[in-house]
C-alpha cells in the first residue's frame, strides 16, 4: 500500500468516526441551559468540546486504522471465511 492510499483511508476513516462519534456526549442543549446565544438554534449544544471529539475521533480512527493494516497485512482475506466461499462442483446435487 502506497503512502498516498494510507493517508486516503485515514482521511475518510476520520471524518466516518467524527460523525459517528460527534452526538455522544451532548448532554445539554442551549434552551435546556436557559443561555441561548444570538444568531443560534435553540437546540445547539451548550458546550459543544470540539477539542475532546477531535481527539477522541484521531484515537478511535488510529485504532482501527491500525487494524485495517493488521490485517492487510496478514494475508487474510474473504476466501478465507468459510460461508462465503462459492460451492464446489463436488458439493451441488446433480438431478
Amino acid at each position: 500500500m502506497s503512502v498516498a492510499f494510507g493517508l486516503a483511508i485515514y482521511f475518510m476513516l476520520w471524518w466516518i468516526i467524527l460523525f459517528a462519534i460527534l452526538p455522544f456526549g451532548i448532554h445539554r442543549t442551549q434552551e435546556e441551559a436557559g443561555d441561548i446565544v444570538p444568531g443560534t438554534e435553540a437546540s445547539a449544544p451548550n458546550k459543544p468540546r470540539f477539542l475532546r471529539v477531535i481527539v477522541l475521533t484521531t484515537v478511535v480512527t488510529t485504532i482501527v486504522f491500525g487494524s485495517y493494516i493488521a490485517l492487510r497485512q496478514s494475508g487474510f482475506g474473504l476466501d478465507d471465511i468459510p460461508f462465503l466461499k462459492p460451492p464446489s462442483s463436488s458439493d451441488s446435487q446433480s438431478d
